[in-house]
């Protein structure tokens, strides 16, 4: 029986807590002591399509069906969730497999283009085979989605309350897609481009239009932020920390909204701010 990835088989008993515990020895004020931390896990997760190995990361062991299936779409595996005929979930001795079965059409086409990645946290392009492959081209998004800065902002203020992982240790990044009405969807890990994916995963499985939404990110923008946001098919992102020039140029070229600096007091707009609704316009 073929199981849609919307419904994976699991085998979650033996995965680790996304959070442990650990008792240090603090040296604070001059003093010491003993104190309880919480600490993000990182485990090695490997991404197989019919029980090949195309990728491993070091990701949080959370959400990891939204992730297989965000990082198959954002890195053009696949073209949408259907191409997926079957998805596990399974704890081994090294670490965490995702294990994938593809339909006959995505699996040839994969063997066409197959490379091997290995990314540390923080890397979203190790490992690949030619520059081509790390300045790919873009689909030009076009879209009528225009928000309101006070809507950005509120959202962008708003993702604290959603980011329990985050809450307990203050080690591991968010992404969220924000909807014109307000609404949240967020998903973590220590990993930024990894919580991006997972996010990417998790809102295909919720059916939400990506053309509608905003996606936010706790992270700095990086051109492979870019690259998985249009293939996504998102038209705005906010960032909190400083996009690389990479990043803004690749944005303009895309059709993409760029927002990064979003703080308490504010933000700015680097690329198409006519999606951007200002107060004094």
């Amino acid at each position: 029986m073929v199981r849609s990835t919307t419904e994976p088989t699991l085998q979650m008993a033996a995965l680790p807590d996304p959070v442990a515990r650990a008792a240090p020895r603090a040296w604070r004020s001059g003093k010491t002591g003993t104190t309880i931390r919480a600490l993000p896990e990182e485990v090695a997760v490997a991404l197989t399509y019919d029980r090949v190995s195309f990728a491993v990361m070091m990701a949080s062991p959370a959400d990891l069906e939204d992730f297989a299936l965000g990082f198959s779409l954002s890195e053009g595996i696949v073209q949408t969730a259907s191409d997926i005929a079957d998805l596990a979930i399974v704890a081994v001795e090294a670490g965490i497999e995702c294990r994938m079965s593809l339909l006959p059409a995505r699996r040839q086409a994969l063997e066409q283009r197959r490379r091997r990645i290995a990314g540390p946290v923080g890397c979203g392009l190790c490992g690949l085979d030619s520059l081509e492959q790390a300045v790919r081209p873009l689909p030009r998004l076009r879209s009528a989605l225009r928000l309101d800065a006070e809507t950005i902002a509120a959202g962008m203020a708003r993702m604290a309350a959603h980011q329990t992982m985050n809450r307990e240790t203050r080690a591991v990044h968010a992404a969220a897609c924000l909807t014109p009405d307000g609404a949240i969807l967020l998903r973590e890990d220590i990993g930024r481009h990894n919580a991006l994916d997972k996010l990417i995963g998790a809102a295909t499985r919720a059916g939400m239009a990506p053309a509608s939404c905003a996606l936010l990110l706790t992270s700095r923008v990086s051109l492979d932020l870019i690259q998985k946001a249009a293939v996504f098919g998102s038209p705005l992102l906010v960032a909190v920390s400083v996009p690389s020039a990479r990043a803004v140029r690749e944005a303009e070229a895309a059709g993409i909204t760029l927002i990064a600096v979003a703080r308490d007091d504010g933000f700015e707009v680097f690329s198409h701010p006519e999606r951007v609704v200002f107060a004094q316009d």
